[in-house]
Order: structure tokens, then C-alpha cells, then sequence
């Protein structure tokens, strides 16, 4: 009888530590496969010249890019067109310099570019030359044009127009 309790007792303890040991082990593998879904979700971009996306949309399409470019100016381009709709209630666009064009500033409009308002107006004093990088995704050709989406916006250097006021009057 006193064979069966400690039988019976050492079964008890080795269920207990096993299912332990299982949750553990249960819980790691949760946990690797939970950091490996959201690093394989996180998109990768390629970096492109915004010439390039222009010489060929379809190739960038539905592709994960980004853009260093200058920065030209706010626009309403391309917004409320029906093939490739971003409505101008919740976005603006917003235009490039030409980077193949350094003596002259001069839009880049065959990149449409949508950005939604809210982090427009964060960038609101944005000036013409300042330099910005942005990631997004093209999605759609219409038109023979690239239309992309902005995800991700940051500003990289600024003009700073007071420092040019007081060069040109030294």
C-alpha cells in the first residue's frame, strides 16, 4: 500500500512538472512565432530615383520604395480622380523637384504623391529645396503615371531662408 502512495505520488509530481515545462515550452514558441510574424509583416523598401519610377510605373507597382527628393510644394494634382481615387477631404499631394534639373526648380508631376493631411500640416513650413525622404507604395497607373501612397514622411535638412536674407545684404 505505501508502494502505491509513492507511485502514486511520484506520477502526480512528474503530470505537474511536465505540464510546467510544457507552458514554458508552449509559451517560448508562441513568443518566436509572434517576433517572427511581425518581422516578416514590417515592409521592406527599396530605395529609387523618383526618375526611375516614372520612366516605369509598372515596374514599381504595388512595391514597397522609398524617395530622397527636394521638396517642391503642396498641390491638389491627381486628387479626386476616379481611377486612381484619394479624396481631398483626408489627402493632399504634394510635388518633387526634378532631380535632373539643378539650375532650375521645376516640379517632377508625373509622380503623383498622396499624403494624408494630418501629416501635412505637422509639415506645413516645408520650403521649396528643403530635402525630405518618404516611404509608400505605388498604387496605381493610371494615366501612364506613377500614383503612390506616403507612409512614412521625414524631413532631412531645411532651407533656412534667414541665413540667405542676410548673405544677400552682406
Amino acid at each position: 500500500m505505501k508502494r502505491i502512495n509513492i507511485i502514486t505520488l511520484a506520477l502526480l509530481l512528474s503530470l505537474a512538472t511536465g505540464v510546467t515545462v510544457s507552458k514554458v515550452h508552449s509559451q517560448a514558441t508562441y513568443n518566436s512565432i509572434v517576433n517572427n510574424a511581425a518581422a516578416q509583416t514590417a515592409p521592406q523598401y527599396t530605395t529609387v530615383n523618383a526618375l526611375d519610377i516614372v520612366a516605369a510605373p509598372t515596374k514599381y507597382l504595388n512595391k514597397n520604395i522609398r524617395i530622397k527628393a527636394k521638396f517642391d510644394k503642396y498641390s491638389t494634382l491627381g486628387l479626386d480622380y476616379k481611377p486612381a481615387m484619394r479624396s481631398s477631404e483626408k489627402y493632399i499631394s504634394f510635388l518633387i523637384q526634378r532631380p535632373d534639373v539643378l539650375n532650375h526648380d521645376i516640379p517632377l508631376s508625373e509622380l503623383k504623391i498622396f499624403l494624408k493631411k494630418e501629416v501635412a500640416e505637422k509639415n506645413i513650413d516645408l520650403d521649396s529645396g528643403d530635402e525630405i525622404e518618404f516611404t509608400g507604395k505605388v498604387f496605381s497607373t493610371a494615366l501612364g503615371d506613377a500614383w503612390m501612397d506616403v507612409d512614412n514622411f521625414k524631413v532631412l535638412t531645411k532651407k533656412n531662408p534667414k541665413k540667405d536674407e542676410e548673405k544677400s545684404f552682406e
